[in-house]
């Protein structure tokens, strides 16, 4: 398997994806590499964390509502971890106060879905700033 490390293919920056929802897994690394990012896409909070992509992320984009392990419990796990990487959280779910929370807790970005290329673009350009 090819091995990630602070940047990605050709030294660009390495996103991962992290959503249950398939469609979202298949569209969007193809537009985030054609931002200019390398990209990769896990199924699950539990799929990601076994990866050799953690250490090498530097931003990842992080669905909030999964089986098993949630976005926001992968977030937490991370923290505890002292794993540092950047999270911008998307989600289907219009709640005000899990947006709140999450931000106030560190997120460096969260979106409703469906979001537009130039919002998901903003987001990450911010996250890969504060990290």
């Amino acid at each position: 398997m090819e091995r990630f490390q602070e940047r990605g293919a050709a030294g660009r920056p390495l996103l991962s994806v992290v959503d249950d929802d398939e469609s979202v897994r298949e569209s969007l690394p193809d537009l985030l590499r054609e931002f200019g990012f390398a990209a990769r896409a896990f199924s699950s909070a539990e799929e990601f964390l076994s990866s050799d992509c953690v250490d090498g992320t530097r931003c990842l984009i992080l669905d909030i509502a999964m089986p098993g392990m949630s976005g926001l419990d992968l977030h937490q796990e991370l923290k505890r971890r002292s794993q540092k990487i950047p999270i911008v959280f998307v989600t289907a779910l219009r709640d005000e106060a899990i947006r709140a929370r999450v931000l106030q807790q560190g997120a460096a970005g969260f979106l409703l879905k469906p979001f537009s290329d130039i919002d998901l673009l903003a987001a990450v350009k911010t996250a890969l700033r504060a990290d």
